[in-house]
């Protein structure tokens, strides 16, 4: 096991991985912009190095200062957590070039399935069904992108093979938009992702957001944690979780599960993953894999007991898994609101100082958050300020927890999106389970026009 780790992020995944290695006698090592130099995970870090100014392209997306700053502590490895640099293959590489251990996949599984044409085209090969589409990037002549598209048949989706976030799609529905669409979605490619190419996926009108958690280390050895869902979203952007996806029946969740640890075992991959599905009319769609551990970890974590970026540690160390299929117990349910400085309904970002802080307690309440009374949400990162999650017996005990949760919880000097998760709460439609990826943003639309 490794005596010393260097996170390269900050925020509440900074934390998080910072309480995994304490638990297993881990000495950790913060690194962090001018901006978070007075963060709570800075501060109870053994060691801190400033690796720039609060800009992340001159902080934590500065590969040789992280590195350097791994150097001068005398660091074993490093946890990318999510977002900046954890599903870049150039950083892990680096890392492991540098003689440091990518607490990660191996750098050529993150260049795989960070190219989603790629990607695609390995889970075909897994037997991970994917949604229809054209399996190649798309060409350059006009004439060859409108045959292709007729063929898949309108409405379609244009997506960057690089992209993410949200970022680098469009949806088409007549072949008049078709050209302009895939020209502008190339251009944002290009500016975004320094890739300009893209690809084509038929438009599925309806679907549900449900993802596969997967653990697999390098002996061979792959499971699934089961699956969550992460329908409630605006713009791709989550901003509700829970597992498990309510209404889709066992064998068809156990079936999926099953075949993303099989790809797994077949691509070789290493470390903790995120396989990615639309799921509509009782068929599962491959849209990407992750290749790190999620925002949303928690609410798995909480029904099968499993600490997640502890195993990432423990595979990144060389050792097997722990666990076989058939020893994961999945109990209760879990559901997790992500808490982010911005207005509630417009969701703009309210960066400041928060002059009053409270947080939930109770049964079956967790807050995974790196805030507290007087700190400073810095602008220049994502809004997000923590998570509550809820954990029930019941679906129905985790939302009553959550309501209550919700109650209670005070964050004042900025605005916050937590009275758009008290009504979401108190929603039919989502009481009931099983809405769709658009079903926040025709929510937020009639909060506007009754505004």
């Amino acid at each position: 096991m490794f005596e010393k780790i260097l996170i390269a992020n900050r925020g509440e995944i900074a934390l998080r991985i910072q309480r995994a290695c304490r638990e297993l006698n881990i000495k950790t090592v913060a690194v962090h912009s001018e901006a978070d130099a007075e963060a709570k995970y800075v501060r109870l870090a053994d060691e801190s190095v400033c690796i720039g100014p609060a800009a992340s392209s001159l902080s934590y997306l500065n590969i040789p200062a992280i590195i350097s700053a791994a150097e001068v502590t005398d660091a074993q490895a490093i946890h990318p957590g999510y977002g900046f640099l954890s599903e870049n293959a150039d950083f892990a590489e680096r890392v492991e070039k540098s003689g440091f251990v990518f607490i990660g996949p191996r750098p050529e599984t993150i260049r795989m399935m960070g190219d989603k044409v790629s990607a695609k085209n390995a889970m075909k090969r897994a037997g991970v069904p994917c949604v229809p589409g054209y399996d190649e990037a798309l060409p350059e002549s006009s004439a060859e992108v409108v045959k292709i598209v007729r063929n898949v048949g309108y409405p379609v989706i244009i997506k960057a093979a690089g992209g993410g976030g949200g970022r680098g799609m469009r949806v088409v529905h007549t072949e008049a938009a078709l050209l302009n669409a895939v020209s502008m979605t190339r251009n944002e490619a290009q500016s975004a992702f320094g890739n300009p190419t893209v690809y084509v996926e038929k438009y599925l009108e309806n679907p549900r957001h449900i993802e596969i958690q997967v653990l697999a280390d390098e002996h061979g050895n792959a499971l699934h944690l089961g699956e969550r869902d992460c329908s409630m979203q605006r713009r791709h952007q989550k901003i509700i979780e829970e597992a498990p996806a309510f209404g889709i029946p066992l064998r068809l969740r156990n079936k999926i599960g099953e075949r993303c640890a099989e790809a797994c075992r077949k691509i070789g991959y290493r470390g903790a993953g995120t396989f990615e599905f639309l799921y509509e009319n009782d068929e599962f769609y491959f849209i990407e894999m992750n290749t790190r551990v999620q925002v949303e970890h928690p609410v798995t974590e909480l029904i099968t007991g499993i600490d997640i970026v502890q195993e990432q540690i423990r595979i990144a160390a060389g050792e097997k898994l722990r666990y076989r299929q058939r020893d994961i117990p999945f109990r209760g349910h879990a559901i997790e609101c992500r808490v982010n400085a911005e207005h509630p309904f417009k969701l703009t970002p309210s960066p400041g100082r928060i002059t009053a802080y409270h947080t939930p307690g109770g049964p079956g309440i967790r807050v995974d958050s790196h805030v507290y009374h007087n700190y400073f949400v810095p602008p220049h990162y994502d809004s997000m300020i923590g998570k509550v999650i809820a954990f029930g017996d019941t679906r129905e005990q985790a939302f009553a927890r959550m309501r209550s949760a919700l109650s209670e919880m005070i964050v004042e000097g900025i605005e916050t999106n937590i009275p758009l998760h008290r009504q979401l709460l108190l929603d039919a439609a989502f009481i009931r389970g099983g809405v769709s990826i658009h079903y926040l943003e025709q929510k937020l639309a009639s909060f506007a026009q009754s505004e």
